[in-house]
């Protein structure tokens, strides 16, 4: 039986349903930082934000597709975080977007809140993975189509994701093996 190193990575929860599961043994929560970002996503010609909160690690915590990118947003995004995680961050990174600094003044006044255009490349990187789905599918076709593929992509990308600077080579095999397995399971279900 895989026994976890100190880091505190390996799999978990297999009874949850797949969308909503944390496949992925990770601190709880934020840990020290969270950072949140957007993106445009054209569906058939209109504007669509998509949202994205990842902790410091580079695990997506919550994901949210919106028609808008304003305060109204921002505010669900982080009712729906605080919600999911349970606690708060020490320190939320974001780019410099108004929408943010006005959802701050009434969701998570205690936090501190960095906007700069360079800190903020955690959650920049994490899009690239739905930019090159949405290459491939040659656009998304609907709003609910784009909520349903990137609830289901990033719990899966999380699972293949091993944070690798703190532990060691024999470890991370470990975890990869261990991984894999679980998504044999899974794809079996």
């Amino acid at each position: 039986m895989y026994r976890p190193k100190p880091s505190g990575y390996g799999p978990r929860n297999l009874a949850a349903p797949l969308p909503t599961r944390t496949v992925v043994d990770h601190p709880v929560g934020f840990g020290t930082s969270g950072h949140l970002d957007e993106a445009v996503v054209s569906i058939r010609g209109k504007k669509q934000w998509l949202w994205r909160a990842v902790d410091k690690d580079g695990f997506v915590l919550e994901v949210l597709v919106q028609s808008r990118r304003n305060a109204k947003a921002a505010k669900w995004l982080r009712r729906k975080l605080l919600k999911g995680q349970g606690r708060m961050p020490r320190v939320i990174i974001t780019d410099k977007l108004r929408s943010y600094s006005a959802a701050r003044r009434e969701i998570m006044l205690s936090v501190e809140h960095h906007s700069h255009k360079g800190l903020n490349n955690r959650a920049e990187n994490s899009h690239q993975p739905i930019r090159r789905r949405e290459r491939i599918m040659k656009r998304f076709k609907s709003q609910r189509h784009l909520q349903c593929l990137v609830s289901i992509h990033d719990p899966i990308a999380n699972l293949f994701h091993i944070p690798c600077h703190d532990i060691t080579s024999g470890h991370h095999r470990e975890l990869r093996a261990e991984a894999m397995s679980l998504w044999a399971k899974i794809a079996r279900a």
